[in-house]
């Protein structure tokens, strides 16, 4: 079954571009195709795991400078190879502040302008697919 993780402040990384302090929502979903593998005689429906299903959601200000969120977005839509490392928080990797990084994601589409009167510039991204990994060892 599918695991979902909600970050409260979460350290971001896109590429090599750290998007952490224009981040205000993080979610990582990790799950598995569900593949049936019942066979003739089981008394009861059994499933194996088939490829993995991963979603990124951020929430980011949208900022157009150099190595902020806009470029950093642009350069990566409609790549199927982006790594995205997400922490807990910006201190070292643990058991209570597991590094996640996920690897070959998706960016399908963005909204680089995204206004309205009286309000930050914010925009929704969502990353599909690639593969993960859990590191909670310091470097």
């Amino acid at each position: 079954m599918a695991t979902t993780t909600h970050l409260t402040n979460p350290h971001v990384t896109i590429g090599a571009v750290d998007l952490g302090d224009q981040c205000t929502a993080a979610t990582l979903r990790i799950g598995y195709d569900q593949l049936e593998s019942t066979a003739f005689g089981d008394t009861g429906r059994k499933y194996t795991k088939g490829l993995a299903d991963i979603e990124v959601t951020l929430t980011l200000f949208l900022s157009y400078g150099t190595s902020e969120v806009e470029p950093t977005l642009e350069s990566v839509v409609g790549d199927g190879d982006t790594t995205i490392v997400i922490k807990t928080t910006n201190a070292t990797e643990s058991a209570s502040n597991p590094h996640y990084t996920i690897s070959n994601a998706m960016l399908a589409s963005f909204t680089p302008i995204n206004g309205t009167v009286g309000e930050l510039a914010t925009v929704d991204v969502t990353f599909t697919g690639g593969t993960w990994a859990r590191d909670v060892t310091a470097p």
